[in-house]
């Protein structure tokens, strides 16, 4: 059996810091080494709806939300043999690139997903602590779209399923001690990796509809 250990209230202080994060140079609100166009800022209406949002600003940059369990007062933190189940909608822009992640202390860091509108039906699957990485085609992937995702993060195997199917297990894991922050946001891409959006774009998004994780009880196996 496994306990749900937290619920995203995305309009909660306790839970979520907005516009700010230490994934980014000195905790932002920019980071262009990364190629994003992003300026992080707090202002509920880029993020605190579950509706993440990024607008054009006059200096070429786009505010972004973003919000992280990093520095809240509940200072959650996923652990070893956690499980994350989620549900997006995907933004339909070229230039966005949403993702919910993990960090903390310079690394950590597990990509439940990272998509690109210029490659509509591709999700990235990325586990940068020991190594692995899928690129997953599925036609239910497109702009626009619904999709739900899980994840164990499992000692030895980081597996994730994507619409109830099991498409990657990366056969590396995250190890018996592992633990990070979450971060949910929306980035805008420079051009460098991906293309930058439309001149016409003004405006960007992407919605988190759902988001929990489930924590195995004393008696259950890690995964």
């Amino acid at each position: 059996m496994s306990d749900v250990v937290f619920t995203a209230d995305f309009s909660s202080r306790a839970q979520w810091v907005a516009g700010r994060s230490w994934a980014y140079p000195g905790g932002g609100p920019v980071n262009p080494s990364d190629d994003k166009l992003d300026y992080l800022v707090s202002h509920p209406a880029y993020s605190r709806t579950g509706t993440f949002r990024a607008r054009r600003r006059r200096d070429g940059l786009w505010s972004a939300g973003l919000l992280t369990t990093e520095g809240s007062e509940d200072e959650f933190t996923l652990r070893t043999g956690d499980v994350l189940e989620t549900r997006v909608r995907l933004p339909e822009e070229i230039g966005a690139w949403p993702a919910v992640w993990t960090w903390r202390d310079g690394g950590q860091e597990i990509d439940v997903f990272e998509y690109h509108p210029d490659n509509p039906d591709l999700l990235e699957l990325s586990n940068h602590v020991r190594g692995g990485q899928h690129y997953h085609r599925d036609e239910a992937v497109r702009p626009g779209g619904h999709v739900e995702l899980r994840v164990e993060f499992g000692a030895g195997s980081v597996v994730w399923w994507v619409n109830g199917a099991r498409v990657f297990a990366d056969g590396r894991g995250v190890g018996e001690d592992w633990y990070a922050y979450l971060i949910v946001n929306i980035s805008v891409c420079g051009g460098r990796y991906h293309p930058p959006p439309d001149p016409g774009t003004r405006e960007m998004s992407f919605a988190v509809e759902r988001l929990v994780v489930r924590r195995p009880g004393s008696d259950d196996a890690t995964v």
